[in-house]
């Protein structure tokens, strides 16, 4: 999906957030974005740090229920905010301590959020489909979160 341009989506997220940075809006207009741009997904959205309790608590998303408060390091969402880097996974039920916010999820892509050093958060979107996410998804949804920082104060 991805090419060595923009992708569509990607120049709709930057046209749909042109001037405004509230943090809530941005993420729940580009959760809904993404749930209706890729097909076979049943989640997407985010998870911000909470600085206070130190976990990653639930943000805008689309989908089903999901987990509220996951652990840093802990499962497929924790381990990508504490390495920094993006976790794709073709088979989450294989990867060490996997969190299943819902069983029906079965493969799973997710990408730090930071902004000047500061770790926001995670994008994270999960699909019933094994191994749905492949390296133009993620190269597509890395560009996302670029987009999706320029437009966050």
């Amino acid at each position: 999906m991805a090419t060595t341009e923009t992708s569509l989506m990607n120049q709709q997220l930057d046209a749909l957030l042109f001037q405004e940075t509230n943090l809530v809006a941005n993420l729940a207009n580009a959760s809904a974005l993404l749930n209706s741009t890729y097909d076979n997904l049943n989640w997407a959205g985010f998870y911000l740090f909470n600085e206070q309790t130190g976990e990653l608590d639930l943000g805008p998303f689309q989908g089903k229920v999901a987990c509220m408060h996951i652990k840093v390091g802990a499962g497929v969402v924790g381990t990508a905010f504490e390495t920094q880097t993006n976790q794709r996974v073709a088979d989450v039920h294989q990867f060490p301590g996997h969190i299943a916010c819902d069983s029906a999820s079965n493969s799973e892509i997710v990408v730090p959020i930071t902004k000047d050093g500061h770790q926001i958060g995670i994008l994270d979107v999960d699909s019933p489909s094994l191994n749905r996410f492949n390296a133009d998804n993620e190269a597509e949804l890395t560009e996302f979160v670029a987009i999706l920082t320029s437009h966050i104060d």
